[in-house]
């Protein structure tokens, strides 16, 4: 059945997983599994009570990177075990919920599709959630099972950012690999880039360089994979101005090698999801526990490219 247009009080996600549909489940239902990845980027939560079925409560509150303390109160209204949860959301003691969700797990053998569905009163409340949810980087919540989900699989340790945007999936692939759109939006926010040599196919490489307040950085790239119009993989170097291998400027033990896994997936005619994959390539311990501890940076700096990623589509249109 064709998926319907989302109303205008409603907000609605897709994801796709690489673990099993009972996996996923798990990781969302079981109290000690889920606070690993539950909320934002850099939040934290503290459960009270859980009781997981239609009319029980989950009671917890949600800590802030700032202190800041959230306290919720979410009430189950139906469960279909790997398939389906309904639960009111944004309640607490004192205050009724903010919206219902509906989350639908489908098994793509092996895989997990989720498609979650925020119900809110009203258009403007919808609107008015949607901001929120940027401000807060709600959506890094999604992003952050991911990485859950492959840790408890493999042990590796990755980081996953996800953004939907407004442009066919084939002009999505072709933004991500042709470097005169790359130069134009890349680039974290208040740097430019500039490709000083690029040969974007298997088995080739690129070096480019950076140019940013407090100067110039520069990078090799070499390219593992480029399946049209689904994934792109390639490893990332820093360098010096003659292309020798280099640390990273600022961060000596940052991890030398890094591999990025690009998959590019279609939601409608005209909207593409991006899903990036950041991983360390044989890191050793000093590097793997930077880049542990450096994923808030991660998410601001991948964040502030792929904002002038959907400025830029939004001018070409």
């Amino acid at each position: 059945m064709a998926k319907t247009a989302a109303s205008a009080n409603e907000i609605r996600l897709t994801r796709v997983y690489d673990a099993p549909v009972e996996a996923v489940w798990d990781a969302w239902t079981q109290e000690d599994k889920a606070a690993k990845w539950w909320g934002p980027r850099g939040f934290s939560i503290t459960t009270h009570s859980k009781d997981f079925r239609p009319g029980g409560h989950w009671k917890y509150t949600m800590h802030g990177p700032g202190g800041q303390d959230f306290p919720n109160l979410q009430t189950y209204i139906e469960i279909e075990r790997h398939k389906k949860m309904v639960y009111d959301q944004g309640a607490t003691e004192k205050s009724p919920p903010m919206f219902r969700v509906t989350v639908l797990l489908s098994d793509l053998g092996g895989k997990t599709k989720l498609d979650m569905t925020m119900t809110l009163p009203t258009a403007e409340a919808a609107a008015d959630t949607r901001q929120i949810i940027k401000k807060f980087s709600g959506d890094s919540t999604w992003d952050r099972l991911a990485e859950q989900l492959e840790k408890d699989a493999t042990g590796r340790e990755v980081f996953v950012i996800t953004r939907a945007f407004d442009c066919p999936v084939e002009k999505m692939f072709e933004l991500w690999t042709d470097p005169k759109h790359l130069a134009l939006w890349l680039a974290p926010k208040g740097a430019t880039m500039r490709f000083i040599r690029a040969d974007v196919r298997p088995g080739g490489s690129s070096f480019y360089t950076m140019s940013h307040p407090g100067g110039n950085m520069y990078g090799r790239v070499e390219y593992v994979e480029l399946v049209k119009p689904s994934r792109l993989v390639y490893k990332q170097q820093f360098c010096d101005k003659t292309e020798r291998l280099a640390r990273h400027p600022m961060s000596p033990t940052w991890p030398e090698t890094m591999l990025t896994t690009v998959r590019f997936e279609a939601e409608g005619p005209d909207r593409a999801r991006a899903r990036v994959e950041w991983a360390p390539d044989k890191p050793a311990p000093a590097e793997l526990d930077t880049f542990v501890k450096a994923r808030a940076g991660m998410t601001g700096g991948w964040t502030g490219s792929l904002d002038k990623l959907e400025d830029y589509i939004k001018e070409a249109r």
